[in-house]
């Protein structure tokens, strides 16, 4: 079965919307781990806002690792509507991103990406078909914005797979599955 893997920059204040001026590392840990992630994955999961925003940028940026591998990869955009803007490899999904997801989870292949894509990646969350948590933790408040873990709505322990820092105090967290609560497990 395949991963599910959601990669978000946060503030350290939970912050994930568009990082904007709260998002100062960007130095090479920052794209070196960046790179470690996006290599394993064969599918893009975005959700509509994430995917107009980025389609007119990502289709003639030179900023690797990542403009290669978004460009190449096939994206799956969950959306009700028709897209105003065309991206290669781009497959428009009109059904509930549980049940798809799920599916695209049993075929084979490697690690099904979420970038950006707050609501979509919370969804998934919400619903335990997230394998894997790939944090960047900013050293900086926001102070407003969308946060990932907000409607979530129910509590979660995961286990702390990996963790180190960048230069300028940035974090890279690794987060696995969630850990059954004390006493459940079989």
């Amino acid at each position: 079965m395949r991963d599910v893997v959601v990669y978000e920059l946060l503030s350290l204040d939970g912050v994930a919307e568009e990082p904007g001026d709260w998002m100062h590392d960007s130095d090479r840990p920052i794209f070196d781990n960046l790179g470690g992630i996006i290599e394993r994955q064969d599918d893009i999961l975005l959700g509509r806002g994430t995917y107009d925003y980025w389609a007119g940028y990502w289709p003639t940026s030179d900023v690797e690792p990542f403009a290669s591998f978004i460009n190449r990869t096939p994206k799956h955009v969950f959306t009700s509507s028709p897209l105003d803007q065309e991206w290669a490899n781009t497959h428009v999904v009109d059904r509930p991103a549980t049940e798809y997801v799920a599916e695209l989870k049993r075929r084979e292949g490697g690690d099904i990406g979420v970038h950006g894509s707050i609501t979509l990646a919370q969804s998934l969350l919400a619903a335990g078909l997230v394998d894997e948590l790939r944090l960047v933790v900013s050293a900086a408040i926001a102070g407003s914005g969308r946060r990932l873990f907000d409607g979530v709505g129910r509590h979660s322990r995961l286990e702390l797979v990996a963790a180190e820092h960048t230069p300028k105090g940035s974090l890279l967290l690794t987060y696995g599955r969630s850990v059954p609560p004390e006493g459940t497990r079989g």
